[in-house]
């Protein structure tokens, strides 16, 4: 079953692991340090995430580094963006309605 790039950042852990990945590339060992769980829990996470391509892994010797693919990012980006526009134009719609109380009193 192929999982969609929302379902894999809805869970708290797989959205810190990418918050983690982003700033630099990781094993899953030097993940695991940063969370109260067994690596075996994080390696089940970063296949999540390969599976819905938010990360890649790049084979350094006998290690794994896991890094984040932006260009899925740049997808939830956008999808997000439309709300942003819904939201701003609220936003600015009550600024207007403010601005208005104000000036009549």
């Amino acid at each position: 079953m192929r999982r969609d790039i929302f379902q894999a950042v809805a869970d708290p852990t797989r959205r810190a692991i990418i918050a983690l990945i982003a700033l630099q590339a990781m094993t899953p060992s030097a993940l695991a340090e940063h969370f109260d769980t067994t690596r075996q829990a994080i390696s089940k996470h970063l296949k999540i995430l390969t599976e819905c391509e938010l990360v890649k892994q790049e084979h350094q010797g006998r290690e794994i580094h896991y890094q984040l693919e932006i260009d899925k990012m740049k997808e939830i980006d956008s999808w997000l963006e439309q709300f942003r526009k819904i939201w701003e134009t609220r936003f600015q719609q009550l600024d207007d309605l403010l601005l208005t109380i104000k000036k009549k009193k």
